[in-house]
């Protein structure tokens, strides 16, 4: 069996297991009628907790999305488009496909020129060039993300300032955009910008949710959402809100500090292969040059590279914890 046909074979099992997943996973008859008894308990309640509680729902479910989110986008280059604005890098689509394309160039190059095996070398220069800017993104994401979670309780404390003062919502929250600095101020004044040009003070904030993905920031949307709903006092829900967050920032910093060790032992765990494989190579090229020339070897240390690949996945996902 040549290496085009063991690849062949490998997606057509990917695939049926595709087709068996989504086979499996479909719409559960089970939820469904528990999600309409549950609204008939809502409409035809007199208690005080349930039509709060069907507040909540109605509040939570008017929320529509405005835009393509970036997990189970309909089109992959708006979700690109959203990511890279995440960063707040000002990134655009042609700079991230110029980036990608060069480095796959260099990457294959240089590995040609070590090796001397082209499909080799065109696989680890595409995944070289594919794999390192997302991963880039990603990590400008979750700093700016992490930026705007350490300062959005003091931007929601601001607020509660301004409303206690007499000052109306859409005032207060321009107070915010000039006042507090990096993404929660960027972010405000994003939003304020949109309601002068005529959007809905909701439909800003929801903009500006369904493209930022953050969960602090949804609750904020969230409960004036509510409070519209529900009305009472909006300056001490945000106050209570603000000392929500501030108490989950600290417990995500406590779960970081003990989780620490588990971390470190999975990177390195899962790093050592690839590091002392490298380290080989380049010391005695001879010594593992089968693996870069012989069809055989090559299968064999592309399938021990994919379930050494899922083994790093799996312990990453062991030691990431979410609250």
């Amino acid at each position: 069996m040549n290496i085009i046909q063991l690849a062949l074979l490998t997606l057509g099992v990917l695939a049926f297991l595709g087709i068996v997943y989504m086979l499996v996973s479909g719409p559960n008859a089970a939820k469904a009628s528990q999600r309409r008894l549950e609204q008939v308990r809502f409409r035809h309640s007199q208690s005080t907790d349930t039509k709060v509680e069907s507040q909540l729902k109605k509040a939570i479910a008017a929320r529509r999305p405005k835009m393509h989110r970036v997990a189970g986008s309909g089109s992959r280059i708006e979700a690109l488009a959203i990511r890279l604005d995440r960063t707040g890098k000002g990134w655009t689509l042609a700079q991230y496909a110029y980036a990608s394309l060069g480095l796959a160039v260099v990457v294959s190059l240089l590995m040609f020129l070590r090796s001397g095996s082209l499909g080799l070398s065109l696989a680890i220069g595409i995944f070289v060039g594919a794999g390192l800017p997302h991963f880039i993104v990603g990590r400008a994401i979750k700093k700016r993300t992490n930026n705007f979670n350490t300062k959005f309780p003091d931007g929601i404390e601001l607020l509660v300032r301004g409303l206690r003062s007499g000052l109306p919502v859409t005032e207060t929250l321009a107070v915010v955009s000039q006042e507090v600095p990096g993404p929660v101020g960027e972010e405000f004044k994003g939003v304020v910008e949109r309601i002068k040009i005529g959007r809905t003070m909701e439909d800003a904030l929801q903009e500006a949710a369904d493209r930022l993905d953050i969960p602090e920031f949804n609750f904020f949307c969230i409960t004036l959402a509510i409070q519209r709903e529900t009305g009472g006092n909006l300056a001490e829900t945000l106050s209570n809100l603000a000392d929500v967050l501030r108490k989950r920032a600290q417990m995500k910093l406590k779960i970081k500090a003990m989780s620490s060790e588990s971390k470190a032992s999975a990177y390195i765990v899962g790093a050592l292969p690839f590091i002392v494989f490298a380290m080989i190579w380049w010391i005695n090229p001879s010594y593992i040059g089968g693996f870069f020339t012989d069809d055989r070897l090559i299968v064999t240390g592309l399938g021990g590279l994919v379930w050494m690949s899922i083994g790093a996945f799996i312990m990453a996902k062991m030691v990431s914890f979410e609250i």
